[in-house]
């Protein structure tokens, strides 16, 4: 199954107005000077969403944001819905990233309200997955991955709304990464969990990412992997030559 690429960097919560909107120039002038067979996704903090969608007009880069809620409206003070998002001209959604588990205490049940939710708004939605150090020294890699993929994926995803992003915690911002080996596994194990929640139809269709340290000079060789359709970039999303780098070495 021949799946497209998908490069996305996730700024988190990086850049202001003039900063953003100058890196998001800089990416879309790269991007448009070079025809890469992939896609590719900025998400930058809400406050910068609607710059940013200016800097990207003419380029096939889309415009994602970095959580949502799951109602459309209502008493939510300082929360954003999918409406908003949508409004400003997002079509993709970050849902689930262990930051907002860890630090906002996210379950695997809100975050399945938020992609139904998002995926009602007619977003595409990212959701992340992933194991801590702990958990992976205890072996619990497959088991953490394929429970977070049954509570967190809505029952009627699809391969065109929603993408999975698996991320080991203890990988995020630290430098480490697994082994090209390992990586694999997972992917195929959280590939096989799709497959038994939505349908080998459905599954071998969807594209996981990885993300944890992702950079340049290791993009070529996770990205090769079977399993791995693309990225979900940290850090190296705010220097406009790194992010281009890894899509160049994933696709040689």
């Amino acid at each position: 199954m021949i799946r497209k690429k998908l490069i996305a960097g996730n700024w988190k919560m990086n850049c202001l107005l003039e900063e953003g909107t100058m890196l998001a120039k800089s990416v879309a002038a790269k991007v448009k000077a070079n025809k890469y067979d992939c896609d590719f996704l900025i998400c930058p903090p809400f406050t910068i969403l609607a710059a940013v969608k200016k800097c990207l007009r003419g380029t096939k880069i889309a415009l994602g944001a970095q959580d949502v809620h799951f109602a459309d409206k209502g008493a939510h003070t300082g929360d954003i819905s999918p409406l908003m998002l949508t409004d400003l001209g997002c079509s993709y959604v970050i849902i689930g990233h262990s930051e907002r588990r860890v630090d906002h205490h996210e379950s695997n049940k809100l975050i399945n309200q938020k992609a139904v939710a998002a995926h009602n708004a007619g977003l595409n939605t990212v959701i992340c997955i992933g194991e801590t150090g702990a958990e992976r020294d205890a072996g619990k890699t497959i088991k953490v991955c394929q429970d977070e993929i049954f509570g967190s994926v809505p029952d009627d995803a699809t391969a065109k709304n929603t993408v999975i992003a698996y991320e080991p915690i203890w990988a995020i911002g630290t430098g480490k990464t697994p082994t090209a080996d390992d990586v694999e596994e997972v992917h195929a194990a959280i590939r096989a969990a799709l497959s038994k929640k939505l349908g080998k139809a459905i599954a071998n269709k969807m594209r996981i990412l990885y993300g944890g340290s992702v950079k340049p000079s290791n993009a070529g060789e996770l990205l090769k992997l079977p399993d791995v359709d693309g990225a979900l970039i940290g850090g190296a999303s705010l220097k406009a030559d790194d992010f281009v780098a890894i899509a160049e070495n994933a696709l040689k």
